[in-house]
């Protein structure tokens, strides 16, 4: 069971994406690594073995940021290295996942994307999900390249991402595994599990199971700004992606400790 955090907010990100990490240790994992984004650059620092590892790496350099992703993962798909630690990177370095669970298809899509030139540089299922939404981006936003990759995929997931080219945002996307979103003061978080940012909020809201599509599943997306929930209903195949935003409406059930 791979660890999930991310955070988005007034907050230095890098000591909140630590914690959340740290409070993640139960579940196991043989690396770990997180993602910030700050003028519009992806910085990452991943390291193999304890989350001790990468703090030492981020004390030897470190990072601040607007906001970002961070993962704990026990290896699945490669070795536990720092090369197959997440967050995992596109061609161009400015998109980035984390992902819990297990990409069926994933060979087939990475030899697809390698005929089509995108360079791997990992053993693991999960960085064909940022090559595949580097593909799909269009001038509609990260969300609904998330989306239309999603179409793409089999197995069950969830998956996180952030684009330095669509900044303060973080999409997050479930097919089976468990994502929890954190409500806050102006702030939000996204993780596989409450422990992670009960420290920080008590108010969150829990992505349904899946409806069987992949232009169905429950999905969210934050921005840094604070825009109107979008009025769409859940039987809505559009809502996949961008079900709920920044000003989030009541339509969900919240569970509060």
């Amino acid at each position: 069971m791979c660890g999930i955090i991310g955070y988005i907010g007034p907050k230095e990100v890098v000591p909140v994406l630590i914690e959340g990490l740290r409070r993640l240790e139960y579940r196991g994992y043989d690396s770990a690594g997180l993602a910030v984004v700050s003028d519009r650059t992806v910085s990452l620092r991943r390291s193999a073995g304890k989350l001790s590892n990468l703090e030492q790496a981020l004390a030897d350099a470190p990072l601040t940021g607007r906001y970002g992703i961070g993962h704990t993962r026990w290896a699945t798909h490669g070795r536990p290295t720092e090369e197959n630690a997440h967050p995992h990177r596109d061609c161009t370095g400015q998109i980035v996942v984390v992902h819990n669970g297990i990409i069926e298809n994933y060979l087939d899509l990475k030899h697809e994307l390698q005929r089509q030139g995108h360079r791997f540089v990992t053993e693991t299922d999960t960085e064909i999900v940022a090559h595949l939404v580097e593909r799909e981006m269009r001038d509609d936003g990260l969300e609904n390249a998330v989306r239309r990759a999603l179409l793409q995929m089999r197995g069950l997931f969830a998956l996180v991402l952030i684009s330095a080219d669509d900044p303060d945002k973080i999409v997050a996307v479930r097919n089976g595994p468990p994502i929890v979103v954190g409500l806050g003061d102006g702030e939000f978080f996204v993780a596989s599990d409450i422990p992670a940012i009960l420290s920080h909020t008590r108010d969150v809201v829990f992505l349904g199971p899946d409806h069987g599509r992949a232009s169905r599943l429950p999905a969210f997306h934050a921005q840094r700004d604070l825009r109107a929930a979008h009025g769409r209903s859940r039987d809505d195949p559009r809502a996949g992606v961008s079900g709920l935003r920044q000003g989030l409406s009541g339509r969900d059930a919240r569970h509060r400790e």
